[in-house]
Parts: structure tokens; C-alpha cells; sequence
């Protein structure tokens, strides 16, 4: 039974995008017809079924004429033949000789109804890749996933507005809008797709738009924080500074723990010439995000307070105060692995979710993450 290991550089291979890969020739080497079992996780043990799939082509090329074929290069998911070489010297060190043989495998994936072996949920294998390649920023990797999940399902409401979000994370607002609206259609009372929309309609320069889709959202939950945030900024936008000043009251009001919108406070305050006061709101803010007691949770969120705000090196040294009072703590060594990572301090990150893994087996978000990392290695 062929087995195919794949990584997150190859989300286009996973969701079928893609049919063609290239691997080190086996010693009995693939033919057309033989079926693949094909799983996602290259180094980790705790391997998971992506799919399978039938043989439909194999040639075999020597390692010399692999490394100027672009075109090969590109089927494989990278830039160019250059980028490949490095790659594959790097993951087979003994086999980069000229002659050295590799097999260009061609295949097509199989329905769940015909494998062979044990049968898996698609849709929720590939959300649950594209989630977590959206929580690492991966989003151009991340919309081939909820696009290929969105083929199974086209009314899936959650992969629609998450396809949306991550369009609006490439910049691409118009799709986004038109993702939202979809979902609009089948589920119209949700406030935050309305307000999504509003944010993605505020990106495209289109803030009188964007206020109307908010005051919709609005009209089903006036009181949702992150709604009236989102209107705050559009009115701010509009140059209605008294406006945004009291969504950001009211939020104060529900929760006045939330030091993002006593810095968006602030701001407000000061475009007013009220100078005084903004000081208030900024050392409140900062009150709320670094002076507190020094217990592990609040190590960790000072850290990520400082990871917000960039401050990378500090960040780390908060996770490091947290992890001596809790080092048995898989959420605060990921963040700290996050951190490290933002740093290209990538061994040290690989350590990190090594370690929370370990610690939480269960911890899919530490598992990527570390794959990510010894990628860049």
C-alpha cells in the first residue's frame, strides 16, 4: 500500500488543485493504477488521512534535469527549479547526485465511496486545515483550502464568511463582499457577517456603504461590542469623531476591561483637541495591558498584548516569566513558539511546540505550527 506524506506547502495537492508530485524513485518504484493513501503531517507521528488516489502517470527524471525544469518545479508548488534544488537537497542530502533518480507521480483523487481503506468526513478534514492555516496568516494557502471545502459545500455559511475574511486578509474586498453576501442570503440575521461585510465595504474606500451594512448589524444586536467597535471606526472615518466617541462609551460601559477600545478612545479624543482626557484613556489602556499581577495567566497576557503591538523581544521574555510559574502550560509555550517565530528564531520555536505538543497531544495549532518552522529551517 503506497503511502504519500504531505506537508502545509502542499495545500494545493491536498485539495486537489493540484494532481502531481515528485519523490526520491522507491525501490519498487509506482506504476499507472496503483493506489495511494495519501496523509497530511510530514514529521509528526500522530499522521491523519487526507485521501486517496490512483496512479495515472510516473516518470521518472535524473536529479540534474530535475533541477532546471520550472515547469516541474512549478507542479510542484514551487517558485522555480532554483528553489527546488534548495528544497530537495536540504530533504534527501545522500540523493542530489546528477544521476541520482526521483519519480514525478500523476494522479487523480478518488471519491470517498471508493477507498479502500478507512473513510473520512472531507469537509471537515480540509476546514480544519484551512482554520488553522488562517490562524498562522498563511491566507493564500488558507482560501485554497475553504475554496476546496466550499466545492463539497457551496451553502456552508461558516466557510463563506471564514472565505471571506481571508480574502480580506489578500486584499481582495470585492470577492470577500461577495462571499458575505452569499451568506447573507441563507443566513440574514447575522450580525457578524453584516459587520464583516462593513469592514471589507470600509477597505474599499466605500465608508458611506460600509456605515449601512453596520447600521444593519446594528438593527439585529445593538449591543454586540464588536459591532460597535467596527462603528466607531467607520464613524471616525466619516469624520463623525462625536459619534465614534460614544460607541466606544458604550463599549467601555459593557466591558471596561478591554484595552483596545480605550486606546481607540484615545485616538478619538485626541483628532479633538481634548488632550487631557485622551492621556486618560491611553495609560488606562496600558493599565489594562501590562499592570497587573504577576501570575502566570497574566504573564502570558502581557505577552500577548506586546506580540499585538509587535514588541517581540519583550513578548517572549513575558511568555518566559510565564512558562517559570507554569511550565507544564501548552497554550503559553505555543505563544511563545509564535513569538520566536515572528523572530525567525526558528529552532528555538520548533522547541516550543515540540514541547506543547508533548504536553497536549490534542494540540493541532502547536503540530502545524512546528511543521511550519522546520520548513524554514
Amino acid at each position: 500500500m503506497p503511502i504519500l506524506l504531505f506537508g502545509s506547502r502542499h495545500v494545493e495537492l491536498i485539495t486537489g488543485k493540484k494532481t502531481t508530485t515528485i519523490r526520491k524513485l522507491w525501490k519498487k518504484p509506482l506504476k499507472p493504477g496503483d493506489r495511494l493513501h495519501c496523509y497530511w503531517n510530514l514529521v509528526s507521528k500522530e499522521r491523519r488521512k487526507l485521501f486517496e488516489a490512483e496512479v495515472t502517470d510516473v516518470e521518472v527524471v535524473k536529479f540534474k534535469d530535475l533541477i532546471i525544469n520550472d515547469s516541474l518545479a512549478h507542479e510542484e508548488g514551487f517558485e522555480s527549479a532554483a528553489e527546488l534544488e534548495a528544497d530537495f537537497r536540504r530533504t534527501y542530502p545522500d540523493d542530489t547526485a546528477d544521476g541520482s533518480l526521483f519519480q514525478v507521480i500523476r494522479f487523480k483523487k478518488l471519491p470517498v465511496d471508493e477507498w479502500e481503506g478507512k473513510k473520512i468526513d472531507e469537509k471537515a478534514m480540509i476546514t480544519k486545515r484551512a482554520d488553522l492555516l488562517f490562524d498562522v496568516g498563511k491566507f493564500n494557502k488558507s482560501v485554497v483550502c475553504y475554496t476546496a471545502a466550499l466545492k463539497i459545500d457551496p451553502d456552508d455559511v461558516y466557510l463563506l464568511n471564514k472565505k471571506g475574511d481571508n480574502l480580506s486578509r489578500l486584499g481582495k474586498f470585492q470577492e470577500a463582499i461577495e462571499c458575505y453576501d452569499k451568506a447573507l442570503e441563507i443566513d440574514q440575521t447575522n450580525e457578524f457577517i453584516l459587520n464583516n461585510k462593513a469592514i471589507a465595504l470600509l477597505n474599499s474606500n466605500k465608508p458611506e456603504d460600509a456605515l449601512k451594512a453596520n447600521d444593519m448589524a446594528m438593527g439585529i444586536d445593538a449591543e454586540n461590542v464588536v459591532v460597535l467597535y467596527w462603528r466607531g471606526f467607520i464613524l471616525e472615518m466619516l469624520g463623525d469623531f462625536q459619534g465614534a466617541l460614544e460607541c466606544y462609551n458604550k463599549i467601555i460601559k459593557l466591558n471596561p476591561e478591554d484595552p483596545e477600545v480605550w486606546n481607540a478612545k484615545g485616538n478619538i479624543l485626541s483628532e479633538m483637541n481634548r488632550t487631557e482626557e485622551a492621556l486618560e484613556s491611553y495609560d488606562k489602556a496600558l493599565e489594562l495591558c501590562l499592570d497587573e499581577e504577576p501570575d502566570a495567566s497574566t504573564w502570558n497576557r502581557k505577552g500577548n498584548a506586546l506580540l499585538e503591538l509587535g514588541r517581540l523581544p519583550e513578548a517572549v521574555e513575558c511568555y518566559s516569566e510565564a512558562l517559570k510559574l507554569d511550565p507544564k502550560n501548552d497554550v503559553i509555550l505555543s505563544n511563545k513558539g509564535v513569538a520566536l517565530m515572528e523572530l525567525e528564531r526558528f529552532r528555538e520555536a520548533v522547541e516550543c511546540f515540540r514541547k506543547a505538543v508533548l504536553l497536549n497531544p490534542t494540540n493541532d495549532d502547536a503540530k502545524i505550527l512546528r511543521d511550519e518552522c522546520l520548513e524554514n529551517l
